[in-house]
C-alpha cells in the first residue's frame, strides 16, 4: 500500500473547538484595542478634534445662548467625531498593513479570517463611544444641556453602531491605496462629507443644490438619528437605519472582494 493510500485512510482532523475560535476573536480584539490605545498619534486626534470644535462653537461662541443650539451641536459634532475612528482606524491601518506585509502574516496565522476585521471594528466602536462620552460630559457640565440618562444612552448607542458604515468605507479605501496616501485620501472624504451633510452648517443654510445631494452621504442619515436620540428632533428612524445598513453591507462586500483578489 503506497503512502498516498495510507494518507487517504487517515481520519480528518476535527474542526477547531468553538471555545478556541471564540478565544481567537477575543485575543485579536484585545490586541487591536491595546495597539491603538498605545498609539497617541491616532487616539489624540480622534478624541480632541470633535471636542475642540464643540468647545469652540457649542460652548464658547454659544455662551449665554439657549441650550437647543448646544444640543443640536452635540449631535452634529458627535456624528463628526464618530466618523473619524471608522474611516481612519480602518482605512489608514489597513492600507499600511497591506503595504508592510502584516496582513499577509495575519492570514498565515491559525485564527479565523474575520477576527482581524472584527478586532478593528470593535476598536472603532470603543473609540466612537469614547468621543460621545467626552462630548456628553462637556455638554452637561460646561454648556448645561439637560440630557436624561435614556437620551445619553441612546446617543452613545447611536454613535457606537453608527461608526459601522464608516468602518466599511474606510476598509474599502484601505484596499485601494497605499499606506502613505491613505490619510490624504480619507481626509478628502471625511471633511467634505461632514460639510455637505450639514454637520458644520445646518442644511437649510446651505445652497439648495447641496441640500438635494445631502441624502447621498451616510453622515446625513446618522445625524437625524443622533438628534432623535437627544430629543432634538423626531424622525422616522428605520429609513435612516436601512440606508446606513446598506452602506455597511455594500462597502464591506466591495472591500472583501478586493481583498480576496488583491490581498
Amino acid at each position: 500500500m503506497d503512502a498516498a493510500r495510507i494518507v487517504s485512510l487517515q481520519p480528518a482532523s476535527d474542526a477547531m473547538p468553538w471555545r478556541r475560535v471564540l478565544g481567537a476573536y477575543v485575543e485579536e480584539a484585545r490586541a487591536e484595542c491595546l495597539r491603538y490605545l498605545r498609539a497617541p498619534g491616532f487616539m489624540l486626534p480622534v478624541m480632541l478634534f470633535p471636542t475642540m470644535f464643540y468647545l469652540l462653537f457649542g460652548i464658547v461662541m454659544n455662551h449665554g445662548g439657549n441650550t437647543d443650539a448646544a444640543r443640536y451641536l452635540l449631535a452634529s459634532y458627535g456624528v463628526f467625531g464618530v466618523m473619524s475612528p471608522g474611516l481612519f482606524g480602518f482605512g489608514v491601518s489597513l492600507a499600511m498593513e497591506r503595504e508592510n506585509g502584516l496582513l499577509t502574516l495575519k492570514r498565515a496565522l491559525p485564527m479565523p479570517p474575520a477576527a482581524y476585521l472584527l478586532g478593528k471594528m470593535l476598536m472603532a466602536m470603543l473609540a466612537a463611544g469614547g468621543v460621545i462620552v467626552l462630548l456628553l460630559t462637556m455638554a452637561t457640565l460646561l454648556a448645561h444641556v439637560p440630557v436624561s440618562p435614556p437620551q445619553a444612552i441612546g446617543l452613545l448607542l447611536t454613535g457606537m453602531l453608527g461608526v459601522l458604515p464608516f468602518c466599511a468605507i474606510g476598509m474599502f479605501v484601505g484596499t485601494l491605496i497605499k499606506g502613505q496616501g491613505a490619510p490624504g485620501v480619507l481626509n478628502l472624504i471625511y471633511l467634505p462629507m461632514s460639510f455637505l451633510s450639514g454637520l458644520w452648517i445646518p442644511l437649510p443654510m446651505l445652497p439648495v443644490a447641496l441640500q438635494r445631494i445631502a441624502p447621498l452621504w451616510p453622515s446625513a442619515h446618522l445625524q437625524p438619528l443622533a438628534l432623535d436620540a437627544l430629543g432634538a428632533a423626531h424622525v422616522a428612524v428605520w429609513p435612516h437605519v436601512l440606508v446606513l445598513a446598506g452602506y455597511t453591507v455594500a462597502f464591506t462586500l466591495l472591500a472583501a472582494r478586493r481583498l480576496r483578489r488583491m490581498g
